[in-house]
């Protein structure tokens, strides 16, 4: 299923992996080695980004940072997002970050 998320304007590779950040599977422009890399970032990332919502709800007191959804991380020409366990690098030129989320959204739920 995340197969069908190259199709997507913009992505240039897809990987999921398991909570315990094991690599499931990967496609696009990358190695094998760089998609394994990309999975065991997403995964420590995610760990982070989930501690960092945990701390903001305690520390202000609002409600509706936890548990975060999914987390974005924009550079000047490609964007990493990851969504659950799964994860893509988007083509910041060609791809538009809405439509790469509605379906890395619905890829992350199969």
């Amino acid at each position: 299923m995340i197969r069908q998320m190259l199709a997507v304007d913009g992505v240039m590779a897809v990987c999921s992996f398991k909570d315990d950040g094991t690599f499931v599977e990967g496609y696009g422009v990358m190695g094998d080695d760089q998609l394994h890399a990309l999975s065991h970032f997403a995964h420590d990332y995610k760990r982070i980004v989930q501690g960092n919502a945990d701390q903001m709800s305690m520390f202000t007191g609002c409600n509706g940072f936890t548990p975060p959804t999914g987390w974005i991380v924009r550079g000047s020409g490609m964007t990493v997002c990851s969504v659950a366990n799964t994860v893509c690098i988007v083509d910041n030129q060609e791809g538009n970050l809405d439509e790469v989320l509605k379906e890395l959204k619905e890829a992350a739920h199969f």
